[in-house]
């Protein structure tokens, strides 16, 4: 559900948050839409991501997860590591895509197995290193508890879209109809942990429902976008929206980030990273 954006600082590079999914104008849609409702201002919600993809990113990472190293966060910013990776959707060829698909499928697994479900595990959010093809996963403000009331559906949906995904781009299909929600078996609880850590139960469900709203939002204006198109379609509109929504940030960057210093520079959603975070200030972003 977030999106980032690598900006240029003077001592580092960073990765504001901001709030939507695909296009720029779903985005103001979405905000606007709060604005109306008053039912919770859009930079509040934006802190609030952030403050959630900081601390699951920071006890993933403790804990022996493939995320990347966070360093810092502030307001609705997160500092973390840059990886050298492509996002799974731009990899055109695999060298084992049944191997890939295994390690996809049991990071799942491992996930649930302490408690946590991601809620997006799909293309978008999956770095894979073009020699190691290591997968690395990104964006968490959308992980849910096992506990969760939706897990199920949750978790479900992550293992559909691993399958979907690469049954269309490398025409793979596993004899193996797994995993299913009978194969979580808890054997830690590093989602009681994440709330030890400073993000509460309330903070987690002000932004779990701003999600479930956003969510629904996105799929009405999906189906009636999509009409009678084609999913070959789709999939071209929605790259196209992204390009757009690149541009949009550039005549939105002092209304996103309160600096309003931070150059727009590239999209790790779009593009290899071609730096690495080495260490990070303090003092925030």
């Amino acid at each position: 559900m977030t999106c980032l954006l690598l900006c240029y600082h003077p001592d580092n590079w960073i990765a504001p948050f901001r709030l939507g999914r695909i296009s720029f104008r779903t985005v103001k849609a979405n905000r606007d839409y709060l604005r109306n409702r008053n039912s919770a201002s859009w930079m509040y919600m934006s802190r609030l991501a952030a403050m959630k993809e900081f601390a699951f990113m920071k006890v993933l990472k403790d804990n022996g997860f493939p995320v990347p190293t966070p360093l810092d966060q502030a307001r609705h910013c997160v500092l973390m590591e840059l990886i050298d990776s492509y996002p799974l959707r731009q990899v055109t060829s695999i060298a084992d895509p049944p191997k890939l698909y295994a390690d996809l499928m049991a990071l799942i697994l491992r996930f649930a197995s302490q408690g946590l479900i991601h809620g997006d595990f799909n293309e978008f959010n999956i770095l894979v290193n073009e020699e190691t093809q290591q997968p690395v996963v990104i964006d968490f403000p959308q992980m849910v508890s096992i506990d969760h009331a939706n897990a199920k559906e949750y978790f479900d949906r992550d293992v559909q879209c691993i399958k979907t995904f690469f049954e269309r781009k490398f025409k793979f299909t596993s004899d193996d109809e797994g995993p299913t929600w009978d194969d979580v078996k808890r054997t830690g609880k590093l989602d009681i942990e994440v709330e030890a850590s400073g993000f509460s139960k309330k903070q987690s469900k002000e932004l779990d429902k701003y999600l479930q709203q956003i969510t629904q939002i996105d799929e009405r204006e999906d189906d009636e976008d999509s009409g009678n198109v084609s999913a070959d379609e789709d999939e071209d509109d929605e790259d196209e929206d992204e390009d757009g929504d690149e541009l949009g940030q550039d005549s939105n960057a002092e209304e996103e980030v309160e600096d309003g210093h931070s150059k727009p520079s590239k999209d790790n959603h779009e593009i290899k990273n071609e730096a690495e975070v080495s260490q990070a200030p303090r003092s925030g972003v």
